[in-house]
């Protein structure tokens, strides 16, 4: 440590000359000019202040220390006046960077010159005005390359403003989407359930049913169909402008305060508008117009663009539907016309009673094709026919009437029914080759005890015999009518008594699905033997008898036959219905 150098300061001369000695002194020690002239600066200050106050005494210490060997440069200025109160010391320091020997610094810092002081002095001003103004400068460059910064923070911000944006846009042109997607498909899941249900059924009136309970409540409030069929009986009832606007036009309607703006669909003027609200009329067309389809929203509801477009479609498809189930009942009702036209009216003769049914089907176009025929031939032997021709419907019909037509005719020559069924073979083979048909002849003669038969592919025939047991007419039955086959029918005979009844029937009546024929007739010939002589006197009533059991309430795939012959040894009371009934009828 140099020896501190401790000076009174009295006055304003030696206050200088303290600041030069320590300027001299912190420059030979080589401190940086900036903290080198904050250090004057500050002794400069606190010496002013001692001075002020009537004195002070300046102390300066270099000490000499650290590991790199830098010196501290140590300042303590304490107030001397002695009409003040003492105020505690000021003691500065200042760091400079290297080691220096006492009399090199003693030595620059006697160096009193006043003129090389004031150099000095300018000196250390220029430096440090030099450093100001680098500072200056680089002060100039951060701050430029800040605002750059900033700039580009700004851009930055901007940017991620936007994307932000975007994002938001995307996310809600996203959600928009899904939903509009979601919508889709609730309408077209309900397209697709709402057009199941109307297909599926073949009844008009329980299309007309479902279809409002389908629709309300979810996309309308009321729903009112129009059948234009229904007319004649529902002349007083009034309709909507729109509604009758789209039976004209044969185009759906809009009528309501608003524009609707529906793809498809016309917009009527406002004096069309129903009081209750917005009115939605679209015709039922599939080759021709059905009727309208009227829908009305929920109190204040629009006619969404979506929802309109699927209900137009709802209603194209409930228009074939319906056509369908119109055309299927003409179809089946001139089938039922056609094939209860052909069906016999049975004979009456001594010895023999004679009771028939005929059931329609009940489910899909199985109508026509069954039949049953009773008659005389020539020589007086009466023929019992039962038949069933393949396939179902009109034409199924027509051909069961030529197969009877025929029939008769061949009838005439007196042929056996083995003969008969062989020329309706050759006849059927020739004019039908595509079609085919089963059938049973049985010929029974007044006074005879037996039966002539002959089968072609038909279900076998029931004997009971008048001790009430009952026998199968199974005999090998020869292929179908129709089969391209050449083939020759034989006659089979059975012992018949009197008192004994035949039953011939067609498929309809035994045959269940997955379940074969074998347990129809099982079940006919137990119905049959449990039958009473005295339930026999009314066969009309045998014939209902046999039927319950077999044929229920319940929905037929096919048509039931059913003939019933009763050999008695009496004239044979007037039995014999005039016109053939249906059972439960």
């Amino acid at each position: 440590m140099i020896t501190p150098d401790v000076r009174k300061i009295t006055s304003v001369a030696e206050a200088a000359h303290a600041r030069t000695f320590a300027a001299r002194l912190t420059a030979a020690l080589g401190a940086p000019e900036v903290e080198r002239a904050r250090f004057l600066t500050l002794l400069t200050t606190r010496l002013r202040q001692g001075l002020d106050q009537g004195g002070a005494e300046l102390t300066l210490t270099v000490r000499q220390g650290g590991p790199d060997g830098a010196s501290h440069v140590r300042a303590v200025v304490r107030p001397t006046s002695p009409t003040h109160e003492p105020a505690p010391p000021c003691r500065l320091a200042l760091a400079c960077p290297g080691p220096v020997t006492e009399d090199q610094s003693v030595a620059a810092a006697l160096d009193d010159d006043p003129a090389e002081a004031v150099l000095a002095a300018d000196e250390e001003t220029a430096a440090i005005l030099t450093r100001l103004d680098e500072t200056e400068t680089q002060l100039g460059l951060h701050r430029e390359e800040l605002h750059q910064t900033n700039q580009g923070v700004l851009a930055l911000h901007a940017e991620l403003d936007a994307a932000a944006l975007t994002q938001r846009e995307l996310l809600d042109a996203e959600r928009a989407a899904r939903g509009e997607a979601e919508k889709a498909r609730r309408l077209l899941t309900f397209l697709a359930d709402a057009s199941a249900v109307v297909t599926a059924s073949l009844d008009p009136k329980d299309i007309l049913r479902r279809l409002p309970e389908l629709i309300v409540p979810e996309y309308a409030g009321y729903v009112d169909v129009w059948i234009f069929d229904e007319e004649q009986t529902d002349r007083n009832r009034t309709h909507s402008v729109a509604a009758v606007t789209a039976a004209r036009t044969d185009r759906p309607q809009h009528a309501a305060p608003y524009p609707g703006g529906l793809a498809g669909i016309d917009d009527l003027p406002p004096s069309a508008l129903n009081p209750t609200g917005p009115v939605l009329s679209i015709p039922l067309t599939v080759r021709r117009t059905l009727g309208v389809l009227t829908l009305i929203p929920h109190g204040g509801d629009r006619f969404d663009a979506d929802t309109s477009v699927m209900l137009v479609e709802l209603a194209r498809r409930t228009a074939v539907a319906l056509d369908h189930a119109l055309r299927y009942e003409q179809h089946r009702d001139t089938a039922d016309t056609l094939q209860r036209a052909q069906l016999t009216d049975l004979p009456t003769t001594e010895g023999v009673s004679l009771a028939a049914r005929y059931l329609p089907a009940t489910r899909g176009l199985n109508i026509g094709g069954d039949w049953y025929d009773a008659f005389f031939q020539p020589d007086g032997s009466l023929l019992a026919v039962i038949g069933d021709v393949t396939g179902h419907g009109l034409r199924a019909a027509v051909i069961m009437g030529q197969l009877r037509t025929a029939l008769r005719a061949y009838a005439v020559e007196n042929d056996s029914p083995a003969q008969i069924l062989t020329r309706l073979h050759r006849m059927l083979c020739h004019q039908q080759p595509n079609l085919y048909a089963t059938a049973m002849i049985a010929r029974i003669r007044p006074g005879d005890p037996q039966v002539v038969w002959a089968a072609a592919g038909h279900p076998p025939a029931l004997v009971r015999a008048p001790d009430g047991n009952v026998r199968v007419l199974d005999a090998k039955p020869g292929v179908m009518l129709g089969v391209p086959l050449a083939f020759e029918y034989q006659d089979d005979t059975a012992e018949l008594p009197t008192g004994s009844t035949l039953v011939l029937y067609t498929d309809g009546l035994v045959e269940r699905r997955a379940h074969g024929l074998d347990p129809g007739i099982e079940l006919l010939s137990r119905t049959l033997a449990a039958l009473h002589d005295t339930d026999l006197k009314d066969l009309e009533t045998c014939a209902e008898s046999l039927l319950k059991p077999l044929v229920h309430d319940s929905e037929r795939d096919d048509d039931v036959c059913l003939l019933m012959c009763h050999t008695t040894s009496q004239p044979a009371q007037d039995t014999a219905s005039s016109h053939p009934r249906s059972a439960g009828t």
